[in-house]
């Protein structure tokens, strides 16, 4: 299977390890992060959500007008506008990249950063207004005749669009957390479904809960499976575990600072999302999983989001990489804690070769594949003699 690779479209060049040097949205600096990506070989970038940061939508159009093949993901949370509302948003976006869409659909696993843009819904409840959503936007997008709804979050009459998406039959849906409601809702809705990096095994776990959910809902088809890193590369071992001390080391120094690193657990001790909830509970087990997982980044950010660490040369990074394409991961999220230079060297030596490994992959099953057909096509012919000549 082909493999795919999402960086991230941050509007400004702060990250956990350095404050901002700029505006929220640096329009130049935003605009040379995504160039970097498209130029050195990722698929797709990220435009995240925050209740306080720049809309990502707008940003997004920004970064599409300009360039030709760097494909987006939109991250989007229901509570922020009603569903006929969105739909047409991101018919819009996608008309602008020439469908190159891909929405994400944020749920929201903290209840003060919901409450900021006055969502004041229990999690179990956002989890069911999120799947409801999903398919009012699914069902906006493709249909042509005006229609009603009543759900349990939203009811409109009458309603048809008169813009469309240029992917057809729409754009694809992504969707993350690692909570059995969020199982039950992306396992329904989802086109690809994101966790946070983590152990080989319990990755294999989560791979097969989310295929558990999608056969309860009826599906056929699982979703496609997305797992996101902080890489740390650099051309030797020593000088990779040298850059990770010293990157948990200026999280750490911000911290005791008092600035703000990430602002996803607003100050909280302890996250209210599994998925982070799950990084602390994996970074007090261990340091070390696997041939390079390194979990001190997400202890020292409280298991904020994307934060556990692959560390090694390039060659270490991508064979790590791979572990987890072979576990059915074709979708690889990454982004550095120098958010531009990170983005160009992981283009430059850890890409490359996780393409090519995946090409011999694909190869090798084929011509398994082709070698099976063959033999199956000939046990036939030889049975079918057989019943001629007896």
């Amino acid at each position: 299977m082909p493999v795919e690779f999402l960086g991230i479209a941050a509007t400004n060049n702060g990250s956990e390890t350095t404050a901002r040097s700029g505006a929220a949205f640096d329009k130049e600096y935003t605009l040379r992060l995504a160039r970097a990506h498209e130029e050195h070989g990722w698929d797709r970038v990220l435009f995240a959500y925050g209740s306080g940061s720049p809309d990502p939508a707008p940003a997004a159009a920004y970064i599409v007008s300009r360039l030709d093949r760097l494909q987006i993901l939109l991250a989007h949370r229901p509570n922020v506008s009603y569903p006929t509302f969105a739909a047409k948003t991101f018919a819009t976006l996608d008309q602008i990249s020439d469908g190159r869409l891909t929405v994400h659909f944020i749920t929201g696993g903290n209840d003060q950063e919901q409450g900021r843009e006055g969502d004041v819904l229990t999690k179990d409840e956002r989890y069911a207004r999120t799947r409801e959503y999903i398919g009012i936007v699914k069902k906006i997008w493709t249909t042509h005749e005006p229609f009603d709804h009543e759900g349990g979050h939203y009811r409109f009459l009458d309603f048809v669009s008169d813009v469309f998406p240029v992917q057809q039959p729409r754009p694809n849906v992504s969707f993350g957390g690692s909570s059995p409601a969020a199982y039950a809702a992306g396992g329904a809705e989802a086109d690809i479904y994101c966790l946070w990096g983590e152990p080989l095994a319990k990755t294999a776990e989560q791979i097969e809960n989310v295929k558990a959910a999608a056969r309860a809902a009826g599906r056929t088809e699982v979703p496609r499976i997305q797992v996101a890193f902080r890489p740390i590369i650099a051309p030797t071992e020593e000088l990779a575990w040298e850059k990770a001390h010293r990157t948990v080391g200026a999280i750490r120094a911000r911290k005791e600072k008092g600035e703000t690193i990430t602002k996803r657990h607003n100050g909280q001790a302890l996250p209210q999302n599994t998925g982070s909830q799950r990084l602390i509970a994996i970074a007090e087990a261990g340091e070390r999983y696997d041939r390079a997982l390194w979990t001190p980044t997400a202890a020292a950010t409280g298991g904020a989001g994307n934060s556990n660490a692959l560390v090694g040369t390039p060659e270490t990074v991508a064979q790590a990489l791979l572990d987890y394409y072979d576990l059915g991961v074709d979708i690889l999220s990454a982004r550095g804690y120098d958010l531009l230079d990170d983005a160009i060297d992981f283009g430059r030596y850890v890409i490359p070769i996780v393409r090519e490994e995946v090409a011999k992959r694909d190869a090798e099953r084929d011509a398994e594949r082709d070698a099976n057909r063959d033999i199956e096509r000939a046990a036939r012919a030889t049975q079918n003699l057989a019943a001629v000549n007896g």
